[in-house]
């Protein structure tokens, strides 16, 4: 699985980069950002975390 954020919608709130920092983190335009890795096992709870709480729902995890 990956997680990918849809950057035209993303507000650059910080929340996904708090919950799930092995995987999000911020880019040079101050939104938020996924590893282009795959999720490892033991993170995907915590990535599943910040799709579902993000205000604007712009994370996704295929």
């Amino acid at each position: 699985m990956k997680a990918v954020v849809d950057q035209a919608g993303c507000i650059g709130c910080g929340l996904c980069v708090g919950t799930c920092p092995d995987i999000f983190h911020f880019n040079q335009n101050d939104k938020a950002e996924a590893s282009d890795t795959p999720i490892p096992e033991q993170q995907t709870a915590k990535a599943q975390q910040a799709r579902d709480d993000c205000p604007v729902h712009v994370i996704d995890i295929r």
